[in-house]
């Protein structure tokens, strides 16, 4: 069945004040046993479009399209919150997203903002399979051959989210990569292997203070000395830990990389560039290292 809505335009241009250049940045990740043949394959991950007319242009969604394509890579991973609000705007997003081009596939999982609403996931779930994009959820799947897992988990506010049920199902000794939205998972995700967990909802903290490091990381510090219980509550909602709020961590064994992300709220990005993350897988034994 085919939805129509007037809520499907696009809502008048509102694109934040605070508006940087697209990075590409580029990863070369290790990973322990990855087959020879693997060695060299390339991810692009793409996160938090936040697709609603306020907080993504189009002229940055199409160089981050094209960025992606001109990576050529093996395989594409989007990493969720492809709207904000409103559940329908995902088919505004659509045409974008099928312009986008790999080898061995696209796969991604939802965030928070594509579960906003009770019919949000089946909504933005149908639109992406329906073209042609896999959506995990508690799933395995091997796009690559049975020698490298890839996972993909509902988010982690979710009631879904049980890792356990689904890492449990993994050799120790398989190589795997895990998609989940929100970095707090790698938490939970530590009595298992990890090879690389890509993860977004952050948006790097969008304002980062020079010497200082992202607002709302001071504002975690601040409501550590004062009660108010409500910016508290809400504060911890978007994550936890604020000390993973972009790029890469080594969390005992396992790594987490957290992608800056596409889209962003008003007033905008303040030395926190709108990020297309190129990784490059790579092999090497533990026994030789």
């Amino acid at each position: 069945m085919r939805l129509v809505s007037r809520r499907l335009k696009k809502q008048p241009e509102m694109y934040n004040i605070l508006t940087e250049p697209l990075r590409v940045e580029h990863l070369k990740i290790a990973i322990a046993d990855l087959p020879k043949h693997l060695e060299g394959t390339k991810l692009v991950q793409l996160t938090d479009f936040h697709y609603e007319g306020k907080s993504l242009s189009d002229k940055l969604l199409k160089e981050a399209i094209a960025a992606t394509n001109e990576a050529e890579p093996d395989l594409i991973l989007l990493t969720g919150d492809y709207v904000t609000n409103n559940p329908t705007a995902i088919y505004n997003l659509l045409p974008w997203l099928k312009q986008l081009q790999s080898r061995a596939g696209i796969y991604a999982v939802l965030g928070n903002h594509d579960l906003k609403y009770p019919h949000s996931k089946a909504i933005i779930t149908t639109a992406l399979t329906n073209i042609g994009i896999r959506v995990l959820w508690n799933e395995i799947v091997y796009p690559l051959g049975d020698e490298l897992a890839l996972v993909g988990l509902p988010d982690f506010f979710a009631r879904a989210f049980n890792p356990a049920a689904v890492m449990s199902q993994l050799d120790e000794t398989l190589p795997r990569i895990v998609l989940s939205h929100n970095p707090d998972s790698a938490e939970k995700l530590q009595p298992w292997r990890v090879d690389l967990q890509l993860s977004g909802h952050t948006h790097g903290g969008q304002i980062i203070l020079p010497k200082i490091g992202p607002l709302p990381a001071q504002i975690k510090k601040f409501l550590q000395h004062i009660s108010i219980p409500y910016l508290e509550a809400n504060c911890y909602k978007v994550t936890k830990h604020w000390e993973w709020v972009s790029g890469l961590h080594q969390l005992g064994r396992n790594l987490l990389y957290v992608s800056r992300g596409l889209g962003s709220y008003f007033p905008g990005r303040l030395f926190c560039p709108p990020e297309v993350t190129v990784i490059t897988l790579l092999t090497y034994s533990p026994a030789l290292s």
